[in-house]
């Protein structure tokens, strides 16, 4: 009974994503549920099962059994749709007040900080991070790097093992889209109180590939100017090409004999691509700011309400 009284009494619920891990889920989740039998009261632990091939989710049935004290649910995807969808279908389905992300079920960390993740959150923070110092992948750190230079947001990115997020936050993000794939740049850029926890972890499993590339090129595309400062540098270059290109011609036709004809066909030619250059600068920089609108900016972004009372 005393035991059961200092445990925390917000319910708790744990979402993980599930791909083809038969080789260390059982041992993850056995921890993962003494960490959280020991610590609260009410929980539950929900598996999103993302078309693994593999034996993963008969080890799920079999080891989670024998657990007493919390609800269990595995949330089987119709076909691999990718760790960013599969976990908003498994957050949508969680009701706890404080809710855990387990993007992978590499435990490279303490099984305590599980607990003071939750205990970090409760000075403030609607989302905690836990992020390795090292065992990261150069292609993670590069994009990070880009990331962080060209997104301009208040809080720097790193790659992450897990999260904590409550409620408040769930609710928060929502609101603002339901549309951007990326989830820890939405949290980042929600206005909501973020913390990160660095500890010294292990190099990364084998992740799928295909999913990965694919988040980074869209997030960068989301997030960040990067493919517009490209795309414009790109227009910039071919512009003055064609230019040079003018100038060559007339020079062409006042000291030397060209071919008749050629030299207007040339300034057509590059008066031509000169304007379409310039219009799809304009057109690029238009999508930029729709984009900019529609995504990246919200009408006001606010993280708490006070309210005095006389």
């Amino acid at each position: 009974m005393k035991q059961e009284l200092s445990k925390e009494k917000n319910f708790i619920s744990a979402v993980v994503y599930v791909h083809n891990d038969a080789d260390v889920i059982g041992e993850f989740v056995g921890k993962l549920y003494d960490a959280l039998q020991k610590n609260f009261l009410k929980f539950e632990l929900i598996f999103v099962n993302d078309a693994s091939t593999d034996a993963s989710v008969e080890i799920i049935r079999e080891v989670t059994s024998g657990f007493e004290g919390c609800a269990t649910s595995i949330l089987s995807m119709s076909y691999h749709q990718g760790t960013e969808m599969a976990m908003n279908a498994g957050i949508d389905l969680s009701i706890g007040d404080f809710v855990y992300e387990f993007d992978s079920v590499l435990m490279d960390y303490d099984v305590d900080m599980v607990f003071d993740l939750y205990k970090e959150s409760l000075k403030g923070f609607d989302i905690v991070s836990a992020s390795p110092k090292n065992g990261q992948k150069w292609t993670s750190k590069l994009f990070y790097k880009v990331f962080n230079k060209f997104a301009n947001m208040e809080y720097m990115l790193s790659t992450e093992r897990f999260r904590v997020i409550s409620r408040r936050a769930i609710n928060r993000v929502n609101s603002l889209s339901r549309t951007i794939p990326y989830r820890q740049a939405v949290y980042a850029n929600c206005g909501l109180k973020l913390k990160t926890i660095s500890y010294d972890g292990t190099k990364n499993r084998k992740s799928n590939k295909k999913d990965k590339s694919e988040l980074a090129v869209n997030s960068l595309l989301l997030f960040t100017d990067v493919a517009y400062k490209a795309t414009r540098l790109m227009a910039v270059v071919m512009m003055l090409l064609t230019l040079g290109m003018a100038v060559y011609a007339a020079v062409v036709f006042v000291a030397g004999q060209p071919i008749e004809g050629w030299t207007t066909l040339m300034l057509i030619i590059s008066g031509s691509f000169f304007g379409m250059f310039a219009i799809l600068t304009m057109i690029i920089k238009y999508e930029a700011v729709i984009l900019d609108l529609n995504f990246k900016k919200k009408e006001y972004v606010f993280e708490s309400i006070e309210k005095i009372s006389r």
